[in-house]
């Protein structure tokens, strides 16, 4: 058996280019899957999934996409088509890998498609928009993502090696990715724990990580800068985690605020939701992120800054705003399915929140407290320790919480 490769895109502008990609996929002994997203031209390369099949997955006709003329309409159709036919030979084994180039609207007919399978199946994207912002395409999945130099267009002595380093990395990754699930599963009975880190939480996380993983878990650390969140949730909603240790919530702060480093309005909610274990914490709720002091908006300049290195600005939360994040926390903790703990730092959120820190403020941190005290339901504990966040006694008590509650929630 060989490694299956999928190859997404528009086979009427694109055509001669797949076809070059599917004979050195070949020719390195790859199968492949071509499938098309065009909508108005012929086919330049005879496809196996033709066009007509992948709209029809989006519950679409391609003529009645064509004869509309709403380009962007078309693209998204096509990408949620091609999405879930990707989604469907996955579930049938049939995909080792996943390769797409083009500009703008291949990329996010392809990239749709890979962000439609699991963390860990090879996925590769050219793009002749990999050099910019690559958000809109990767999101939180493991998508690589390679420069074209020159547009698609034609096969020439650049464009040639280009591709030709995409099949063979693509290959590569498929080969392994077949191995991968040919070799017999070790089945492993530690449990997943996902917990989130900020550099003024990491002693905190450290200690918790470390108390965990010789507990016989094993501990996936997520930076809260956003993107981190966001992935930490994408995996949490993939069934891969069995608790959420989410000590650093930060994110939600920049949410509130208009900082740099926002998970989004969710942020939060999808643990609960499918109702894991969660054991929370306030971890840098007492900063909003913004970039070179430069960066800050003008109506913040009066507030409390504290340059964290020349490109980190942080500004402190105001008590009107910590008491409204402390109502947003027991809002989005009251709705969980799952049991949850939340633990109270009371000298401190942060390394530089306690008693003489640049960030100290006892008038701040008691109205995020008196907040949650008000609004948390009964069915959430609430556990108060006076003590810093990062004083290891605290991260140890978390890290024994986040323990027992898995244990539970396995033995029910």
């Amino acid at each position: 058996m060989n490694p299956t490769v999928v190859l997404i895109g528009t086979l009427d502008t694109k055509g001669v280019e797949f076809d070059f990609l599917r004979t050195c996929l070949r020719a390195l002994g790859c199968d492949v899957i071509l499938m098309d997203a065009g909508i108005i031209g012929t086919p330049l390369a005879q496809p196996d999934i033709t066009r007509e099949e992948v709209a029809a997955a989006a519950h679409a006709d391609v003529r009645v996409l064509a004869a509309a003329g709403d380009r962007g309409n078309a693209v998204n159709t096509m990408a949620s088509g091609a999405a879930a036919i990707t989604h469907q030979l996955h579930s049938e084994n049939r995909v080792h890998g996943v390769l797409g180039m083009g500009g703008s609207g291949n990329s996010t007919i392809a990239s749709s498609a890979m962000r439609a399978l699991p963390i860990g199946v090879p996925k590769l994207l050219v793009s002749t928009l990999a050099s910019g912002d690559t958000r809109p395409y990767i999101g939180e999945s493991d998508i690589a993502m390679l420069y074209s130099v020159v547009d698609i267009a034609g096969i020439n002595r650049v464009s040639e090696r280009i591709l030709s380093n995409a099949a063979a990395a693509m290959a590569g990754m498929a080969t392994q990715e077949l191995a991968r699930s040919r070799a017999q599963a070790i089945v492993s009975n530690k449990k997943l724990i996902a917990a989130t880190m900020f550099g003024v939480t990491t002693p905190c996380v450290s200690t918790a990580r470390a108390w965990l993983e010789a507990d016989g878990s094993e501990v996936l650390v997520f930076h809260a800068t956003g993107t981190g969140g966001r992935a930490m949730e994408a995996l949490v909603r993939g069934g891969f985690v069995d608790g959420v240790l989410d000590i650093t919530t930060t994110e939600l702060a920049d949410e509130l605020v208009g900082g740099a480093l926002s998970a989004g309005p969710n942020r939060m909610e999808i643990a609960g939701a499918l109702g894991l274990p969660q054991v929370v914490s306030l971890g840098a709720l007492d900063m909003v992120n913004f970039g070179p002091i430069a960066s800050v908006p003008e109506k913040f300049k009066d507030r409390r800054l504290y340059v964290h290195n020349a490109s980190v600005t942080l500004m402190r939360t105001t008590p009107v705003e910590c008491a409204e994040l402390g109502a947003i926390i027991a809002r989005k903790l009251n709705a969980a399915k799952g049991p949850v703990t939340l633990f109270i730092p009371l000298r401190g959120t942060s390394a530089i929140s306690g008693q003489g820190g640049a960030f100290h403020d006892a008038v701040a941190d008691l109205a995020l407290f008196d907040s949650l005290r008000a609004h948390l339901h009964a069915q959430v504990r609430m556990v108060e320790m006076d003590t810093e966040i990062n004083d290891p006694v605290f991260a140890r008590a978390m890290a024994r919480c986040m323990a027992g509650l898995i244990k539970a929630t396995n033995e029910t």
